[in-house]
């Protein structure tokens, strides 16, 4: 694993994710209680023996680089391991990243610098664990020049992602962006197979490539959009790898790409059996702890048989104080203050929220520092919620950073 360079890509605007990404970029996006959405593909890079890695950065990269620096200083210099995150330089042009292959290929010094066997290129704003070692593996096997992570999908979700069409060997032959008759699996006509945005080059394969489809005026400059379909019309051996289990069942990958999206994998979290359970001490999910005192659950009040604070199939972070409040189906970063009376159901509140006596919330999404006046409801009438807040599709009410109410 040492032979490889790895390069994350998390300067994307997160448009999608607004108000969320107003002041943040999305792979800093705080998720589940005590992480950032980009500490899932960095501990994933960690338990893989991964120790080279950039993180591209690029929109509103403050907060990113600031827990990069406090949470994942954790490589020795000395011993040529590093995460390091770039911005765009203009080393190759007077533009910012127009795309995942152009942000690769301003960087190709990067690559020339440290001249690696493999680069493995991933995405800092998605869920899941992978032991990119077994990735590796299927890379060699196959002989590969590129490899792309794949993940089985009903055949009515492929206008969500870029589908990847290949023949009975795995070899990939065709790419779908977005397609409503989509190329399925062969052999299984009801499935697809659908790009993670994971990609393991041969480092002379992706020079070439980037080069050749930097030339091109036409380009999108993106992996799936130009330079796949271009070394499959090379007749490059490019090949998919599925990311599922011995039994051929999917392994649980989630793109928060979108404000719902990133909403239901967080209610993922609070199954009774989770699909991703975040206690699995194998496979460890790091981040960057700031010191919080223990959990605090008081009782209503002092008095004799005074009503408790309530929990219920929620996460709760350290630094909470919960007073005689009902808490259900939802996740509390650290720091959160709930007084007598609230209720707070099926929502996620982020670090430093304070919730008012006798407020009532429900299918939200608070973020950090929100005071919530006594009495207050979010998420039980929409009609007013969307004249002071966002609201998702579904209904999901997002209160955004510092918001003040009247």
């Amino acid at each position: 694993m040492r032979d490889i360079l790895t390069f994350i890509l998390a300067g994307g605007k997160g448009e999608r994710l607004d108000p969320l990404t107003r002041d943040r970029a999305k792979p800093a996006v705080p998720f589940g209680g005590i992480y950032r959405i980009i500490d899932f593909t960095l501990s994933n890079c960690i338990n893989s023996g991964l120790r080279r890695i950039f993180v591209l950065t690029q929109y509103k990269s403050f907060s990113l680089q600031k827990h990069l620096l406090t949470g994942w200083d954790i490589f020795s210099s000395q011993l040529g391991e590093f995460i390091d995150a770039i911005p765009p330089q203009q080393r190759v042009g007077s533009d910012w990243y127009q795309g995942t292959a152009d942000a690769i290929y301003q960087n190709i010094y990067a690559i020339k610098d440290y001249n690696p066997k493999k680069v493995l290129i991933l995405s800092g704003d998605h869920i899941y664990r992978m032991d990119y070692g077994r990735l590796l593996a299927h890379h060699n096997l196959k002989k590969s020049h590129a490899t792309v992570c794949c993940i089985k999908m009903p055949k009515a979700l492929s206008i969500h992602f870029g589908v990847v069409e290949v023949d009975r060997n795995g070899k990939i032959c065709g790419f779908q962006e977005k397609p409503k008759k989509p190329r399925t699996i062969p052999g299984d006509p009801k499935h697809i197979y659908a790009s993670m945005g994971i990609y393991l080059f041969d480092r002379e394969v992706l020079v070439d490539e980037l080069n050749e489809d930097a030339g091109k005026d036409e380009s999108r400059h993106d992996f799936g959009k130009d330079v796949i379909p271009q070394m499959i019309k090379e007749k490059k051996k490019v090949y998919a790898y599925n990311f599922s289990d011995e039994n051929g069942k999917p392994h649980y990958w989630r793109d928060i790409g979108t404000r719902d999206a990133y909403y239901e994998t967080n209610m993922d979290l609070l199954k009774h059996r989770p699909n991703f359970d975040l206690s699995r001490g194998k496979w460890p999910v790091r981040t960057y702890h700031e010191q919080y005192p223990p959990i605090k659950i008081l009782s209503k009040s002092e008095k004799k048989g005074a009503r408790a604070g309530v929990i219920i199939d929620s996460l709760i972070s350290g630094g909470c104080v919960i007073k005689g409040a009902e808490i259900t189906k939802s996740v509390l970063s650290p720091n959160v203050r709930v007084e007598n009376g609230a209720k707070i159901c099926d929502s996620v509140l982020m670090s430093g929220v304070v919730v008012g006596k006798n407020a009532r919330i429900r299918n939200a999404i608070i973020d950090k520092e929100v005071v919530i006046p006594g009495k207050s409801e979010i998420g039980y009438n929409l009609k007013l919620d969307r004249e002071r807040f966002a609201v998702t599709a579904s209904g999901i009410v997002i209160v955004p950073k510092k918001a003040s109410f009247k």
